[in-house]
């Protein structure tokens, strides 16, 4: 929430996704409800002793729940040689013999494959429940990783993101679609798992997936975002794809997600509301794992059509036909919610410069962005 003097806050979010009430936090932080109420809703901006108070009561730093608004600064740059014209494209900036040069994000160049410095070095030998792992890093340096699991790309743009909010936080993302992702946690290998799975019973996102896998283990849902979920087809779209219907036209081949994936399932709802079998599809049963290999295999010709989200189809320069309107949430349990780093990673849901990056992707509703969509408190253990 922002206050007329350019303050805003997290204060909300971050009391929401604790499971406390106004009362609770005012009764710790020695407050009123309404002073709770009048700084969440952007009518009063606290001094810095309350400020203080607040933040101690959320367990949590006073640049977690208060920043300034800023107006956006603007340099000149000069864009690189291999820069496209005619449309809005995200950025990499670095000043080069006393320039700014501007560097397209977009395609391959979006998305960096990198060698990831390692924490440690082991082996495990069978049937052994532990491992010995020699550090190649200082042990309070760890005490600082948050582990996310999930398919899309906007989690490595979240976690970069925070990581420049916070320079001592390590986010370290683990690739995996929905309800791989789901069973990691379930595990207790990670702390968050992202997912966007729709149940046409309930008519609702996740929580029936979550209550399913994580089943007495309680949890809350954050949305991340949401967003247009549809295929991807070849720039210009040469062979005149609308519709699921047109994929079963000779010389049409699409690529399709690994069983577990959101985007799988988008298809496979598609096609059964369309009355048409899965097997109909030419390429149905060729796997691709991950949005960006769906992207990769349109945009180099290797197929006709794919189903991923409309940013991956801007990133890319390719045609795109809307056919689901997904909600992504991250699924953390309640006990991880009192971590420190945790904490700083989920706080910046609710910060302008995380908001700004996902809305720059385009297709992203951010509306949502950091609220608390569910608390799961199912019934058997997994």
């Amino acid at each position: 929430m922002k206050q007329e003097n350019d303050l805003c806050n997290n204060l909300k979010q971050i009391r929401l996704r604790l499971g406390m009430s106004q009362q609770d936090v005012a009764a710790i932080a020695g407050v009123s409800r309404q002073t709770i109420g009048g700084v969440e809703s952007g009518q009063y901006a606290p001094s810095t002793t309350v400020a203080l108070r607040l933040a101690k009561a959320l367990g949590c730093q006073v640049e977690d729940l208060f920043w300034l608004e800023q107006d956006t600064a603007e340099i000149e740059a000069i864009p690189s040689q291999d820069f496209s014209v005619g449309r809005p494209l995200r950025l990499s900036l670095a000043q080069v013999g006393g320039r700014w040069i501007a560097h397209p994000l977009q395609g391959k160049q979006a998305f960096r494959l990198e060698m990831i410095p390692a924490d440690g070095e082991g082996s495990h030998t069978a049937n052994a429940p532990t491992m010995r792992v020699k550090l190649l890093d200082d042990l309070e340096n760890l005490h600082q990783t948050v582990v996310l699991a999930g398919c899309t790309p906007a989690l490595s743009l979240w976690a970069r993101a925070a990581e420049r909010w916070h320079p001592h936080l390590r986010v370290h993302w683990t690739f995996d679609n929905s309800m791989s992702a789901l069973q990691k946690l379930c595990r207790g290998d990670v702390h968050v798992a992202g997912m966007h799975l729709y149940d046409p019973v309930t008519q609702e996102h996740n929580v029936s997936f979550v209550q399913a896998v994580l089943q007495e283990i309680p949890a809350v849902l954050i949305n991340l975002g949401s967003w247009e979920e549809g295929l991807l087809l070849q720039p210009g779209n040469p062979l005149n794809l609308k519709t699921v219907a047109d994929l079963t036209q000779p010389g049409v081949t699409i690529v399709n997600r690994e069983p577990g994936a959101g985007s799988r399932q988008v298809l496979e709802r598609s096609l059964q509301q369309a009355g048409i079998n899965n097997q109909a599809v030419k390429g149905f049963d060729r796997i691709v794992y991950g949005h960006l290999e769906v992207a990769q295999a349109i945009a180099t010709g290797q197929a006709a059509a794919g189903v991923s989200t409309a940013a991956v189809a801007a990133a890319f320069g390719l045609g795109f036909v809307p056919l689901h309107r997904s909600r992504y949430d991250l699924v953390v349990l309640q006990p991880y919610l009192d971590e420190a780093p945790v904490q700083q990673l989920l706080g910046t849901l609710g910060h302008r410069r995380v908001l700004l990056q996902l809305e720059a992707l385009g297709g992203y509703d951010t509306s949502q962005t950091g609220e608390v969509m569910a608390t799961v408190k199912p019934t058997r253990p997994c």
